[in-house]
């Protein structure tokens, strides 16, 4: 038999509702190769225990739907350039808890948002979420590695452009642990990189590569805009209906097989039309390989 051609996995974000081990059949359902779930409310609070028999019941449900990856997204509350140190120690508590979670369910990332640098300003605010990201790996030997998701740029959002993104992950980048970064095409776009046709996505990756790095390219959350570009806000769009549109997209997946980038590539649009998303995707990807 002929071996089939590695490619990016396509997925989408389900619900954990009445219980995690309900997830995996329901990407299934959407027609996902692999998926992304929170492991606890998405609001922050105390996170149920993952005992032995919801590791079984998780392990046998991604056997029976056929997946072999899946991502967690950490919860929004986070704030790594909180002056409260409680918000601060909690976040950092609060990754390190979901990186173990992952590694009891055999996540393949956890990705999370840093937070904002209002309370500290800039220089003091870099120096504490650097500070915190290290303590979130001290000590750590789980399976499932750690991924930075690139912000839209709202207000003073941690994490808006590479270069920011290149400094925070400075003492973390060499370790084991730390994946690199989830690339969200719509906080990209709205934080003005361009991805609305070939030339830009090309620039778009030459960039990151020079900045940041394309090995730390881990994952992408695949978003088309509700708003334009620079916007600097968090608006997701199904896939051809933003301001990205099908041009962007159908570059930004011939980009990824032009690098042979194998990476996820997880949908977090409304369930409304996520399947025509899943769908639109597969085809562009099918299309890219040629």
């Amino acid at each position: 038999m002929p071996k089939t051609q590695a490619q990016p996995k396509i997925g989408c974000h389900v619900s954990i509702a009445g219980g995690l081990f309900n997830a995996p059949a329901r990407a299934a359902e959407f027609g996902c190769e692999t998926f992304q779930i929170f492991s606890r409310s998405p609001q922050g609070g105390a996170a149920p225990a993952i005992t032995k028999e919801v590791e079984e019941q998780f392990a046998k449900a991604m056997t029976e739907s056929g997946m072999s990856t899946f991502v967690i997204h950490a919860p929004y509350i986070l704030n790594f350039g909180s002056a409260k140190k409680s918000t601060f120690h909690g976040s950092i508590n609060l990754v390190r808890t979901d990186l173990e979670r992952g590694s009891q369910l055999g996540a393949k990332y956890v990705m999370f948002h840093p937070g904002s640098f209002k309370d500290l300003g800039e220089k003091d605010g870099m120096k504490q979420a650097q500070a915190g990201l290290k303590k979130v790996l001290e000590g750590y030997k789980g399976t499932t590695k750690l991924l930075i998701e690139i912000s839209a740029g709202a207000g003073s959002v941690i994490g808006d452009t590479f270069e920011e993104l290149a400094e925070l992950m400075k003492p973390i980048k060499n370790s084991k642990y730390f994946g690199g970064i989830c690339f969200d095409t719509q906080h990209a776009f709205g934080s003005g990189y361009d991805l609305r046709d070939e030339a830009s996505v090309k620039k778009m990756f030459k960039h990151f590569d020079k900045i940041i790095g394309l090995e730390y390219f881990a994952m992408s959350h695949v978003n088309d805009s509700k708003v334009e570009l620079g916007s600097h806000r968090d608006r997701h769009e199904h896939i051809g209906d933003g301001h990205i549109g099908k041009t962007g997209f159908q570059a930004f997946l011939a980009e990824l097989a032009r690098r042979k980038m194998e990476i996820p590539l997880i949908l977090e649009t409304e369930h409304d039309k996520v399947e025509a998303d899943i769908k639109l995707l597969k085809a562009l990807r099918a299309k890219a390989k040629k």
